[in-house]
């Protein structure tokens, strides 16, 4: 488990299908019990797509950058037409910065929740150590029934 904790962690660093190896940790966590995604760090939830999510804020910051140097450039052309005896200053400087805060962009807030993983391990499950529980509660039961035995048996003999 902890090793495709960690190729889901390189995957995110690395830009290199995340979705696979969550997929892989989920179908190993969801089919083997006492996996614990925890790390000694206190971050809940345990797989956070650090990467991924940095990636997108970028990639949406560099779209408004874009979309707003366009509107910058409009908002000249505009004033200029506007205001065609002007220079740069006078009526032009305060029609560019109506037309910016009207038109302008603005960062939209991402939602992080897409990117926050926790997989709960079953209480049972068919492996190796679900296999031992049962053998283990089975040998308990009869080392109970046992002892009741011979405690009533002593108890009938006297």
């Amino acid at each position: 488990m902890t090793r495709l904790r960690n190729d889901v962690y390189q995957a995110d660093k690395n830009d290199t299908n995340v979705v696979s190896a969550l997929q892989k940790l989920r179908s190993y966590v969801g089919a083997n019990m006492n996996t614990n995604l925890a790390t000694n760090d206190g971050v809940y939830p345990p797989i956070q797509l650090k990467y991924t999510y940095q990636r997108l804020e970028q990639a949406e910051q560099t779209q408004v950058d874009a979309t707003n140097a366009q509107v910058y450039t409009d908002a000249q052309h505009t004033c200029e037409a506007e205001y065609p005896a002007s220079f740069s200053g006078g009526p032009r400087v305060p029609c560019i910065e109506q037309y910016v805060q009207t038109h302008g962009a603005t960062m939209q807030a991402i939602p992080d929740a897409m990117y926050k993983f926790d997989f709960v391990s079953p209480t049972w499950s068919p492996d190796l150590a679900g296999w031992m529980m049962v053998v283990s509660g089975f040998f308990l039961l009869l080392t109970v029934i046992r002892f009741l035995l011979g405690y009533w048996l002593k108890r009938a003999t006297r």
